[in-house]
């Protein structure tokens, strides 16, 4: 016999009609039909649709679950017998050795090798047992005061002072010095051009035959002369070289600036005499100057590059 269900104000929903829906097809034999159902629960097309699709999809039983297998018993730690500590024996501990009562072990005396034969100094006494225990009353009282001020070690180090940084250190300022090196470069370059006049240095064809370009030969003696004195002078006082190098630049400048000095002494007085011509000693000094400073302008070179 068919069971009626009674109309509801409120629609039911598809999982409330789901155990009516299994009822009905349980009497049926088989699962009821769409129009089957939307006649028998008075429902629409689609929701008799849900309704026929959850009866025809069958539950699915949970799959069952393999028990664990029991955990393997851990055997019992035998206990291991930890092997006996032999201690060595002490040595036997002198009444008069006041370090070994306290736990403080001597270190074995290392022998004394004997003085050399000769020595007349003073061996220096070793300290005895009671400026060793005066020491340790030191350190003990030191020891109390601290921990009276600050507690217990470790104790606060003492402050360390923070050292100033470096001032910054200026360039010096050179360009003063080009101002007076510009009346002395005049005065200089006159003097050794008047000189050269002097002693025969004049004009000359560089390339005779090839070319008639001409030059006063009378220039060369203040270029050598004053470049290379400046030049060695520099190589003396600026640190760059040691040794050898810098004692031939010391002296090879100094060398060069009395070599103008007197050059320019020479002039200025021929000059004030009148004179038209140098004598044969000043003209054979100033003949020797080119070859000079190429002499000393080499050797000063080598002796640079074998110092480095």
């Amino acid at each position: 016999m068919t069971a009626t269900t009674a109309p509801s104000a409120y629609p039911r929903t598809v999982n409330d009609l789901i155990p009516h829906a299994r009822d009905l097809a349980d009497q049926l034999g088989e699962i009821p039909s769409r129009n089957k159902l939307m006649a028998h629960f008075k429902i629409g097309g689609p929701k008799a649709k849900e309704l026929l699709t959850a009866l025809t999809t069958a539950p699915t039983a949970p799959e069952p679950v393999e028990p664990e297998p029991p955990a393997d018993p851990v055997p019992p730690v035998e206990p291991v017998a930890e092997p006996a500590v032999t201690r060595p024996a002490l040595p036997p501990i002198d009444p008069a050795d006041e370090m070994a009562w306290v736990g403080i072990a001597r270190p074995p005396a290392e022998p004394v090798e004997p003085l050399a034969a000769g020595y007349d100094g003073e061996v220096p006494p070793l300290p005895s047992a009671a400026d060793h225990w005066a020491a340790m009353a030191e350190v003990a009282e030191a020891q109390a005061v601290l921990t009276e001020a600050f507690g217990p070690g470790p104790w606060p180090a003492a402050p360390v002072a923070e050292s100033e940084p470096a001032p910054k250190r200026r360039r010096p300022i050179v360009w003063p010095v080009l101002i007076l090196c510009l009346p002395a470069f005049v005065a200089i370059w006159g003097g050794w051009v008047e000189m050269g006049r002097l002693t025969g240095f004049g004009m000359v064809t560089l390339l005779p035959g090839i070319s008639n370009f001409q030059i006063n030969t009378a220039i060369t003696l203040p270029i050598g002369v004053e470049t290379y004195a400046a030049y060695a002078l520099y190589v003396w006082l600026s640190g760059m070289v040691t040794g050898p190098a810098l004692k031939f630049a010391k002296w090879s400048a100094l060398a060069s600036l009395a070599l103008g000095a007197l050059g320019q002494v020479a002039y200025h007085l021929m000059a004030a005499a009148g004179w038209l011509h140098a004598p044969w000693p000043i003209t054979a000094a100033v003949a020797c100057i080119p070859v000079a400073v190429l002499g000393m302008g080499a050797g000063l070179a080598h002796l640079m590059h074998r110092s480095h």
